[in-house]
């Protein structure tokens, strides 16, 4: 299997000779935290496989939803006014519990898609509306919002970029708001302060009659999971609101009690024009996403063209009735408790999250729910970063690894975490001890230990 993993599968965000070299880690089950490997040898998910798990692996709950659904229909198009029980249910249950106005539903394979889905709808939109010259897409540095060939280009991480001819002329980025890499540190008003300024400075520059849309994470994950102060998404949806752009929320991460409640939007009260999900909307265990559409972009879309003329996005699987059924048992299982059990977890998660600043190799910690990372740094003073010839990621990848926990080592020294929600308080405190032991077996690395201030 390894030899034919090296010789035919093209894994996704990897160096291909790197992956030839390094070789596959073959998984063979899962129950809930903990993932088994070939070997026979039980490691801990702090990471819910990509952000997604939510739930959980092994939820026979899930798995007979599946099943059930596929013995009695297991596709059903949405094309030519067809429609089956799951999906119509789903659109439903996702638009009752969705910020107010979030009133429409198009479902997608996944985050990606769910994205360029919004772009195709943010175009059409303006044109409908008569003003066709809103054609310019601003998004955040750091930010993620898919690798497909448009979505990618508002991504803002080089490795998306290079080589494929992205960002495309007509997308745009601005600064993270990224506390602890900000001048003037954890100062919250002058890091909202600073986002609403350049995002204002850029729509100058762009022309307001041009620009369609902005686009951010409520916190960016695979940018570093870089946390926003508390109001930073309200004031963002209110300057939107002033200069006359819609605004797209992606909470493809962040969404179903990743961050607490249900989605972060729910925080702050924002309604956004668009919401993007997918991940832990069927907790992994089948693909989907979903773009949920304000009711007033729909109603000008739905007036423009006659009604006997089709509008031309779809997707085959579009709401897909097994990803449905799946999603809708995911979701009574998220309200029938582990919504609230991943509150309760988060709490303790915290805890150990401020504890670790004090380690000699740790600049900052930062976290929101059962989202959380910790950057390292050789300099706390200057915050001041490892050289990348030391490839820290690299070797937290293979130390964390070892020590029996799963998390995600970012190739700037961030270790990211995002354990399911049915994760207790033990499991947490597990995840947390094999990390801190990694990092006091790389602080023991003469080269590292080195260059340390």
């Amino acid at each position: 299997m390894i030899d034919a993993d090296r010789a035919h599968l093209i894994h996704p965000v990897t160096s291909l000779r790197g992956h030839e070299q390094h070789g596959v880690r073959m998984l063979t089950g899962g129950k809930g935290m903990w993932l088994t490997d070939a070997d026979g040898r039980e490691v801990l998910d702090g990471f819910a496989g990509l952000w997604c798990v939510n739930a959980g692996y092994g939820q026979d709950s899930v798995v007979e939803a599946a099943a059930e659904q596929m013995r009695q229909l297991p596709y059903a198009t949405g094309y030519f006014h067809f429609g089956c029980e799951p999906t119509i249910r789903l659109a439903d249950k996702l638009t009752s519990i969705a910020p107010p106005g979030l009133d429409h539903v198009y479902f997608t394979l996944g985050g990606s898609d769910a994205v360029d889905s919004a772009i195709r709808y943010i175009t059409h939109y303006f044109n409908a509306i008569g003003k066709p010259e809103k054609k310019q897409f601003i998004a955040l540095e750091w930010g993620y919002h898919g690798s497909s060939s448009t979505g990618a280009g508002l991504t803002a991480l080089p490795v998306f970029h290079r080589g494929f001819d992205l960002p495309l002329p007509w997308q745009h980025h601005i600064a993270s708001p990224y506390p602890y890499r900000h001048p003037q540190g954890h100062d919250d008003a002058a890091v909202i302060a600073s986002t609403v300024a350049a995002l204002e400075a850029k729509v100058a520059e762009l022309g307001a009659d041009n620009v369609a849309a902005f686009f951010c994470e409520p916190i960016q994950g695979s940018g570093g999971v870089i946390v926003p102060p508390v109001g930073w998404l309200k004031a963002i949806r209110e300057t939107c609101d002033e200069l006359g752009i819609l605004l797209l929320v992606d909470e493809v991460i962040t969404g179903f009690g990743r961050t607490g409640p249900m989605f972060a939007c729910d925080a702050e009260g924002v309604s956004p024009d668009f919401m993007t999900l997918a991940k832990g909307l069927t907790s992994g265990y089948v693909p989907m996403g979903a773009m949920l559409m304000a009711d007033h972009i729909y109603q000008a879309i739905a007036d423009s063209a006659p009604a006997a003329l089709p509008l031309g996005h779809g997707f085959t699987y579009s709401g897909h009735p097994v990803s449905a059924a799946v999603a809708l048992e995911v979701l009574r299982l998220y309200e029938d408790g582990l919504l609230e059990n991943g509150v309760r977890t988060g709490r303790r998660f915290a805890q150990h999250l401020d504890r670790l600043r004090a380690h000699p190799l740790v600049g900052d910690t930062r976290g929101r729910g059962l989202l959380g990372a910790i950057e390292l740094v050789a300099d706390k003073q200057t915050r001041a970063g490892f050289d990348s010839a030391l490839d820290i990621g690299g070797r937290l990848s293979k130390l964390t690894w070892d020590n029996g926990v799963v998390v995600r080592c970012f190739a700037n020294a961030v270790i990211g975490f995002a354990p399911a929600l049915c994760c207790s308080e033990g499991e947490i405190d597990q995840i947390v001890e094999r990390v801190e032991r990694s990092l006091d077996q790389l602080l023991e690395m003469p080269d590292v230990r080195a260059v340390l201030r």
